[in-house]
């Protein structure tokens, strides 16, 4: 089995929620399994450690996982149109993976949830993208092929899977919206396993 990490951060849950669609995705593609990480939270008080392993949720990611994927799936919820502080943290300090070139080559895609239509969903998919182009990864986005594009009133676009909460929070995740997410993971884990097939 080749891995395919889906890495993100969710305060809410509903990021997480896409990442475990994105997975489900990923995992109908033979041969491909998901590795579903988070990120921790950053603080202004740095002084107290995080537990080594989230009270929820899936693990926390470490670099080894960057090493080992054969494609990632990138989400964040978004900050006035970028990702979270907390995601721009950890890619801050892959530095060493940018040198040595792990995920050169690699497939990625990018996902993400706003509180509203128009809450900043592309630019922030936009901003977890630029950091993947500078590792060298090979970027991957929702093509029109997919009916829910045309057909989703809500979240969903060609640069990557996303959701509209609500500004309550209480949207649930619409059905072109899990279509898009499942599709975005399907069509990453199969373009890693024929890039994996050529090698």
């Amino acid at each position: 089995m080749s891995d395919i990490l889906v890495l993100y951060y969710s305060r809410s849950g509903h990021t997480a929620q896409l990442a475990r669609l994105i997975a489900r995705g990923v995992e109908e593609v033979p041969g491909m399994r998901a590795r579903l990480r988070q990120v921790p939270p950053v603080a202004p008080v740095t002084e107290l450690a995080q537990p080594p392993e989230p009270e929820e949720g899936a693990p926390y990611v470490t670099k080894q996982d960057l090493h080992d994927c054969v494609g990632l799936a990138l989400g964040s919820p978004t900050r006035f149109g970028n990702m979270a502080a907390p995601l721009k943290y950890f890619l801050d300090s892959t530095g060493a993976e940018w040198a040595s070139g792990a995920l050169v080559g690699k497939p990625a895609a990018v996902f993400t949830a706003t509180s509203t239509m128009h809450g900043g969903q592309e630019s922030t998919l936009i901003s977890m993208a630029l950091p993947l182009l500078h590792h060298g990864m090979l970027l991957l986005g929702i093509p029109y092929t997919e009916p829910a594009l045309s057909h989703t009133t809500s979240g969903g676009t060609p640069y990557g899977a996303s959701h509209v909460t609500g500004t309550k929070g209480d949207n649930a995740i619409s059905e072109h919206e899990r279509e898009l997410a499942r599709a975005l993971g399907k069509r990453l884990a199969e373009a890693a396993r024929k890039l994996a097939a050529n090698g």
